[in-house]
């Protein structure tokens, strides 16, 4: 069998400024982030500002110029762009540099194909790499062919499907029968959450914000937890027992991004719909990072373009303990907390706030039940919160709170 080396790529950035409100730079910082999550490193950075991206090469011809100067200077492999090339702009770029060319999209596939582990997330984003390679085709033989190892190369790359449009179609429409089979299993889990009446919670937020270390201090969930972008994908579930006994679920989901590939958002859809189906949603946000505010932005962009919307919502401050802002605000949310995921800062206050606001749907009950009707308290067991039980001669006397649905069935 013939391995392909995974050589480490020396990288040169390029994003194009179109007016005053867009902060490429600091979007090419997390660009160099997420080339870095990818096994790639950046030795150099270039920003053109232009009334209009270049629909051609992106970058004007001079700017072409002064990429290439730099790639010779710094012995660099490629050049990532900061934004999604058509296929026309990246060939093009490739004939003019006579180098390797990715996007924002292509990096951002590669690093999911990198990190999924389930097969739910292994379809998810083949089927994602095929769409973006399937608009690509044309003209991307040459291309495709002296790549070698690499960015771009993990996944379907690898099973050279890009060369014939037929098997990828045929393939794509196998993936989605797949992953609808998955989809159908997601909802049974789902509706026997709903049927259980156990409310569930969404942990929302962008990509290295602390949502899985939020799960594994609160849960023991066990979840990777690394300070990388994306460094999980995909979606756990988790029981949390509050002090007073009560339980929610708790589940994390995928980290959002500024330019989040639409074929993505289409290929995630199920494993994101985890927040549009959640009772509430914990929305976790890493105010170390100066870009916090922007990132909140994106966050509540993402959840609009799912229709998730009219959901109560926390917002956690995270990661206090590495000396973050405290003046952060957020006029979404129900409530805000400053925590910090990693020492358990604040975690505390955030289980009271859920027992508080369990506590706060349900309704009390003070009933004398008699003993042939001891099924009804066992109800109240599983699904509400039982304050006291007294037991008389005429039966049992119950003090408790349950949920509006179970209320019906024991009164």
């Amino acid at each position: 069998m013939e391995y392909i080396e995974e050589i480490q790529e020396r990288v040169i950035l390029v994003g194009v400024q179109l007016d005053e409100t867009d902060n490429v730079k600091e979007s090419l910082d997390e660009l160099a982030e997420l080339a870095d999550t990818a096994g790639a490193e950046t030795v150099g950075k270039i920003i053109q500002n232009r009334e209009t991206v270049h629909p051609g090469t992106y970058i004007g011809k001079g700017k072409i110029e002064e990429v290439r100067a730099l790639m010779l200077a710094t012995d660099a492999t490629g050049i990532i762009c900061d934004d999604e090339l058509s296929p026309a702009q990246m060939n093009n770029l490739e004939h003019e540099l006579e180098c390797k060319v990715m996007d924002r999209t292509l990096l951002i596939l590669d690093i999911f194909a990198k990190h999924a582990t389930t097969s739910e997330g292994k379809i998810q984003v083949e089927l994602a790499q095929l769409r973006y390679r399937a608009s690509r085709l044309v003209g991307l033989g040459a291309s495709l062919s002296r790549l070698g190892g690499g960015i771009g190369t993990r996944g379907p790359g690898e099973k050279k499907l890009e060369s014939d449009r037929r098997l990828i179609r045929k393939r794509i429409t196998a993936l989605k029968e797949e992953l609808s089979q998955v989809e159908k299993h997601r909802e049974l889990l789902r509706t026997g959450r709903t049927r259980g009446k156990m409310k569930t919670a969404a942990i929302v937020g962008y990509t290295n914000a602390g949502k899985s270390t939020l799960l594994n201090t609160l849960t023991g969930a066990g979840v990777l937890s690394e300070d990388k972008l994306f460094a999980t994908l995909d979606p756990t579930t988790r029981a949390l027992t509050l002090d007073d006994g009560q339980q929610i679920l708790l589940t994390d989901t995928v980290g959002f991004i500024r330019k989040l590939p639409h074929n993505l958002v289409e290929a995630f859809k199920s494993t994101l719909e985890e927040a549009k189906y959640a009772d509430y949603i914990i929305h976790v946000v890493d105010c170390s990072n100066p870009q916090a505010v922007q990132q909140m932005e994106v966050v509540y962009d993402t959840l609009q373009e799912l229709e998730v919307q009219g959901k109560k919502t926390i917002t956690l401050f995270n990661k206090m303990d590495m000396g973050a802002a405290i003046r952060m605000r957020d006029s979404n949310a129900d409530y805000t907390l400053k925590v910090s995921a990693k020492t358990g800062e604040g975690l505390e206050d955030l289980k009271a706030l859920l027992g508080k606001i369990l506590s706060e749907e349900q309704i009390y009950v003070e009933k004398l039940f008699g003993y042939q009707e001891a099924g009804k308290i066992q109800l109240i067991r599983e699904y509400g919160q039982l304050l006291s039980e007294e037991y008389m001669d005429t039966g049992i006397l119950v003090k408790a709170r349950v949920p509006q649905e179970i209320h019906g069935k024991i009164m």
